[in-house]
């Protein structure tokens, strides 16, 4: 299945629309982030059969140019806010794992 077909059944509910309209709201009203274009970036990157695990972060980036519409994520100009360098932090500590990029 692909993600269009998976959120078809939605698309039209009105919890969907009223949640879809508040987005939009946002923002024409105030400053978010990532960039409207980026919102669906995960879901446009990755086939939904390709989904091993899916990752909900609650510490939202600030700044311009740090969210970039994939969670925990920055582009390489960027450097890596808190949460991301714990991340890294972690995957060394625990599991051995070296930041390579």
């Amino acid at each position: 299945m692909t993600w269009t077909e998976i959120l078809a059944p939605i698309k039209n509910t009105e919890y969907f629309t009223t949640l879809w309209e508040k987005v939009k709201e946002e923002y024409q009203t105030t400053k978010c982030f990532p960039p409207k274009d980026q919102i669906f970036r995960a879901i446009e990157l990755t086939p939904f059969d390709e989904v091993k695990v899916v990752i909900i972060g609650q510490d939202p980036y600030h700044n311009d140019n740090q969210a970039n519409g994939l969670c925990f994520s920055v582009s390489d100009k960027v450097k890596a806010p808190p949460s991301l360098k714990n991340i890294f932090k972690e995957l060394e500590d625990d599991l051995g794992i070296k930041k390579t990029s």
